[in-house]
């Protein structure tokens, strides 16, 4: 007998809580489903019963009956079985006791959060902006159970998407976007909106994952591109309503007001433009430039004079795509995932992204000088016994260096004692090594804001490299 069957507990692993999604080989490693264990997808509404069967073929899969086709992903062989449609195959299929695969897959992680001792003391700070409080594996683990059990009984917790990633000790999404998605895949849970496509201050609902969706699927194809594996949807850059005004709710004025009232709100809050809605129906909109056309034509016109049509996008669409749009017409209407109606306009573009132009050339600054630095200092060979240890690089130029080799070298006590500055190592690679993320986010385009001392750390590393380069 496999001998993590034997012993339950030792294939029940941190990573099931923070690292990846559960499969069938996990389940079957630790003894809560067994080879050939009979499974059965019940579509009650359309009459249909499908037959299954846990296999260990393939590392630990699912047989199709009487077919004999095999699929790793439980939503695969879920769609291969109807032949068309999405579905959630770890709520789909059923054991002979009743219960689904995702009952099992909570199962798994519950003995995953009693064998783990937790993997970050209480307090951990965030390794990006300011002090964040990480939750314990446990605790992260008994909050996503609450929500799934909130969410299941139909009242779904609210929450910010910056205290989402707060869970994690984080402020910003970047890396730790992955682990909440497998986090959440794990619970059978969904943000809605994506907590991915909105910005921080947006807030999501924690929902169960739909449990079908009837749309034409090349399942087969999918299976084969995924390895099997479910794997979340990537978006391949921010969306529209990762600005935040594109998720705040709008001003806007109705088809009955007067053009006084109109022009009076357009002056208080310094607007270029307004919505013209009834209800949450987008009627068009109103622009000083449509004003004063309107005038132009008839002194006495009436605000529906003045109304000009408005381009609507929706919150998840690509931001890339919008922008040669945008700048024809100057503004977008957004519409957001609940029907709410914002706004984006030229300057929050720019305001979002201008910002992010001088870290970039303060970042760039920080390379050169890091390198000139290790150039001047050391020679070839003493960098690459740092860096390239097995010679696996084939290191032959300062320029291939990275930012990372260059962490290697100054947190190397020998190389640093040769450097001869009256510095503490150690506090100044831990700054280094800060940047270091600020770095791969600027690099990553990450659409979230960067934390708020990240100019200054590195203008203050900038001004150390100027004091010592020629000590």
């Amino acid at each position: 007998m496999n001998e993590a069957a034997e012993n339950p507990q030792s294939s029940t692993r941190p990573y099931l809580l923070d690292g990846r999604r559960v499969r069938i080989a996990d389940l079957l490693a630790a003894g809560l489903l067994t080879d050939r264990e009979p499974l059965t997808f019940a579509r009650k509404k359309k009459g249909e019963v499908h037959q299954a069967e846990v296999t260990r073929e393939r590392g630990g899969a699912i047989r199709l009956l009487p077919s004999g086709q095999i699929y790793r992903s439980p939503s695969s062989a879920a769609a291969a079985a109807v032949g068309y449609g999405s579905f959630d195959g770890w709520t789909a299929w059923q054991l002979d006791d009743g219960r689904d695969l995702d009952a099992v897959r909570q199962q798994l992680l519950d003995q995953a959060v009693e064998a783990t001792t937790q993997s970050a003391p209480e307090g951990e700070a965030a390794s990006n902006g300011p002090a964040t409080a990480a939750l314990s594996e446990r605790e992260r683990h008994l909050r996503l159970r609450t929500a799934r059990q909130e969410a299941a009984e139909g009242r779904p917790q609210t929450l910010p998407v910056r205290e989402l990633l707060g869970w994690w000790g984080e402020s910003v999404r970047g890396a730790v976007t992955e682990k909440i998605e497998t986090a959440l895949a794990n619970h059978g849970l969904v943000t809605v909106p994506p907590f991915t496509q909105v910005n921080l201050d947006a807030t999501v609902q924690l929902q169960r994952a739909p449990a079908e969706e009837e749309t034409a699927d090349d399942t087969s194809a999918r299976d084969e591109l995924d390895g099997g594996e479910e794997q979340p949807v990537r978006e391949p850059g921010p969306t529209v309503g990762t600005i935040t005004s594109a998720m705040s709710e709008v001003v806007s004025v109705s088809p009955q007001a007067t053009l006084e009232y109109t022009v009076t709100l357009l002056l208080l809050n310094d607007f270029s433009q307004l919505p013209v809605m009834a209800g949450r129906q987008l009627k068009g909109a109103v622009t000083w430039k449509s004003i004063a056309q309107a005038r132009h034509r008839n002194v006495d016109c009436a605000l529906t004079d003045a109304i000009v049509d408005a381009r609507e996008v929706r919150f998840d669409h690509d931001l890339v795509d919008v922008l040669p749009v945008l700048a024809d017409t100057e503004f977008l209407l957004v519409r957001g995932a609940q029907g709410e109606i914002g706004i984006l306009t030229v300057a929050d573009v720019a305001l979002a992204y201008g910002t992010q132009a001088t870290p970039f050339l303060l970042i760039g600054e920080l390379d050169r000088r890091l390198r000139a630095v290790i150039t001047d200092r050391f020679d070839l060979g003493a960098v690459t016994a740092v860096c390239d240890r097995e010679g696996s690089r084939s290191l032959t130029s300062f320029d291939q260096l990275t930012f990372g080799d260059y962490l290697s070298v100054l947190g190397n006590r020998d190389r640093w004692e040769e450097l001869g500055w009256p510095l503490d190592r150690a506090a100044f690679t831990k700054r280094l090594d800060e940047i270091r993320k600020i770095r791969n986010d600027l690099m990553h385009f990450n659409p979230d804001p960067l934390p708020h001392n990240a100019e200054a750390q590195v203008r203050g590393v900038i001004a150390i490299l100027r004091q010592y380069a020629d000590y």
